[in-house]
């Protein structure tokens, strides 16, 4: 059992036998009233974000999810596919709509990891970090800065990224999958 002070971000917890993930902390000390925790979470099954607030003398359990490295294989009808890298015949999938907010950043052979719970996968999380080709981008005019010097790309797996001006077509960036931004060039054509 966690009490609310051990609350961080990144922690998981259990609430109504649901896993949630800790997004945002922050501590609340207010005049004349006892201290607050008020926490911003995620659920782990359908992505729904919450805020609630936990008192001094409330505890939460702590989820106990197993993390397994796992590989994006492919993608066919709106359902994704993984495996288990040492064991290709270890498959599973996930539909569209269970991993929205991370199928933009898959590509064939990408490693994951998969998150178990009750002996069951219930969720994908990508590298943090992850390199793209870009193949489609159009050319930098000379003196075009009006809008702060970043043009938008289009990448290896259609997803569109607010870059410099100085990528073109053929180089490899990377890409940061949680702010969903542009981080640096690692190769250029």
């Amino acid at each position: 059992m966690l009490t609310y002070s051990e609350l961080r971000r990144g922690t998981f917890i259990l609430v109504d036998g649901e896993p949630w993930v800790v997004e945002e902390f922050e501590f609340l000390r207010m005049q004349q009233r006892k201290p607050v925790a008020k926490v911003k979470m995620k659920s782990v099954l359908t992505g729904k974000v919450q805020e609630r607030t936990f008192h001094q003398n409330e505890s939460v359990e702590e989820a106990v999810l197993e993390k397994i490295p796992a590989r994006f294989l492919y993608e066919s009808r709106g359902t994704y596919w993984f495996d288990a890298p040492e064991d290709p015949k270890n498959r599973f999938s996930f539909t569209k709509e269970e991993i929205a907010n991370i199928a933009p950043f898959l590509k064939p052979n990408l490693e994951v990891i998969a998150l178990k719970f009750d002996e069951k996968i219930i969720n994908i999380e990508p590298p943090i970090k992850v390199d793209y080709k870009v193949v489609m981008a159009p050319p930098a005019i000379r003196g075009n800065t009006a809008q702060g010097g970043n043009k938008t790309v289009t990448l290896e797996n259609g997803l569109e990224v607010q870059v410099p001006l100085f990528v073109n077509e053929g180089d490899t960036i990377r890409v940061n999958t949680e702010l969903k931004s542009y981080v640096e060039r690692v190769g250029k054509e």
